[in-house]
């Protein structure tokens, strides 16, 4: 198979022997005069379909990924490192060198084979990136070039030193800053959830689970921006202060204090809108904490992920009569059912970090024993770190460092 590079030397070839040939004499068909002319340049370029930045992004011959070969909710059995050739984009699709990636608590969803059981490993690992374009397809080249800074999510690939990502589904970002990674699904997950499912009123409470995470620190600025009274769930007094910081109301230190309790004495009235994304006891607490026509949006319930059936026990034999009783209501929101919504949602949000209007905390495992999550192999510690319930923000890890010297990257 001819390799990118010899592609690319080739296209250059036919070009110089083109331009070789700047002039062609032609014969006048009235007077039969042939004379010099300019010959317009015609260049086919159909046969070298891929633009490779080979020398300017030091592009090596392979490359390490994380392939799921077991399917487990085990993420160290589930998946491991891969050494394989650097993919080469196709006509439409952009080859990009990831920077940073996301950790999601679906990770371990994906590589337990939840989300599709008809897929069977080997598959690629990991949602989301951000990074650089090093190389890229013909009908790509219409709307990106190499060197242009790009996001993404989709179905797996991301946890790769590069990963090729069609062009349509990928976000031009201004600059390679993991702060634009948390709101691929993150922030978006907050954003269209409370308003496509939540129908927030101004002064309504609002209860959001695991607040100083990568999806709840979202839902507590969003709740926030939109009139209501916030109260957040958290494991520690350092993150209680991070959410007063962020505009929540009221920070609930569960380890501190009985949640239950403040809840019922605090909000005698019940909660209008619980975020909730734990599952297990605290879904149970928070349908028993619903207000008159209160809503529950259901985005998650990591609290079960690592069990073999996924799902932690939930006591839900009374629930239709807890919901009728208070006119309430309990609704599911999965990302990829809200395409229609993510563009717009994203754009906001866009906006609103660009003006300093919102948060996007990270947490790149600088506290974890280990130290920062660098390099593609700390995806396993990173998965373990959000699972210990130890971050403030989105977990990312930090898979290659910026490329310094002559390239133009």
């Amino acid at each position: 198979m001819t390799s990118p590079q010899s592609l690319l030397l080739l296209g250059r070839r036919a070009a110089a022997s083109l331009i070789g040939r700047g002039c062609a004499r032609v014969t006048d068909a009235l007077s039969g005069v042939r004379s010099a002319v300019p010959r317009r340049f015609i260049i086919d370029t159909s046969y070298a379909a891929h633009f490779m930045d080979f020398k300017g992004s030091a592009i090596p011959s392979s490359m390490k990924k994380l392939v799921v070969t077991k399917l487990s909710q085990d993420f160290r059995e589930a998946v491991s490192v891969r050494t394989v050739a650097v993919p080469t984009p196709g006509d439409a699709e952009l080859l990009v060198r990831n920077r940073f990636v996301g950790i999601n608590a679906s990770d371990i969803n994906y590589s337990a084979g939840r989300y599709d059981p008809s897929v069977k490993p080997p598959f690629d690992a990991g949602f989301e990136g951000i990074g650089e374009v090093v190389g890229l397809g013909l009908s790509a080249s219409s709307r990106y070039t190499v060197g242009d800074t790009v996001a993404y999510f989709g179905s797996g690939g991301a946890f790769a030193e590069y990963t090729v990502v069609p062009a349509k589904e990928s976000v031009p970002v201004p600059s390679v800053k993991p702060e634009f990674l948390t709101m691929l699904v993150s922030g978006a997950t907050a954003y269209i959830a409370l308003r496509r499912l939540g129908d927030l009123a101004k002064g309504e409470t609002v209860l959001v689970t695991a607040a100083a995470g990568g999806t709840g620190q979202f839902a507590v600025q969003f709740a926030k921006r939109a009139g209501c009274h916030v109260v957040g769930t958290c494991s520690s007094d350092e993150k209680a202060g991070f959410l007063k910081s962020i505009g929540c109301d009221r920070p609930i230190n569960y380890t501190a204090e009985d949640l239950a309790k403040t809840l019922r004495k605090e909000y005698p009235l019940g909660i209008d809108v619980v975020y909730e994304s734990v599952g297990g006891s605290v879904l149970e607490l928070a349908v028993n904490s619903l207000a008159n026509k209160g809503r529950l949006i259901v985005i998650g319930f990591i609290s079960g992920y690592q069990t073999a059936s996924g799902i932690a026990p939930f006591k839900g034999g009374t629930l239709p009569v807890k919901l009728l009783q208070k006119s309430a209501s309990v609704r599911g929101f999965f990302l990829p059912h809200f395409v229609g919504d993510y563009k717009e949602a994203l754009s906001s949000m866009m906006q609103m970090f660009a003006k300093g209007e919102l948060v996007c905390e990270v947490d790149c495992g600088d506290m974890a024993e280990e130290g920062r999550f660098v390099g593609l192999e700390s995806v396993f510690r990173a998965v373990d770190y959000m699972y210990a319930g130890r971050n403030l923000g989105k977990v990312i890890v930090e898979v290659a460092p910026p490329i310094v010297g002559d390239s133009k990257l």
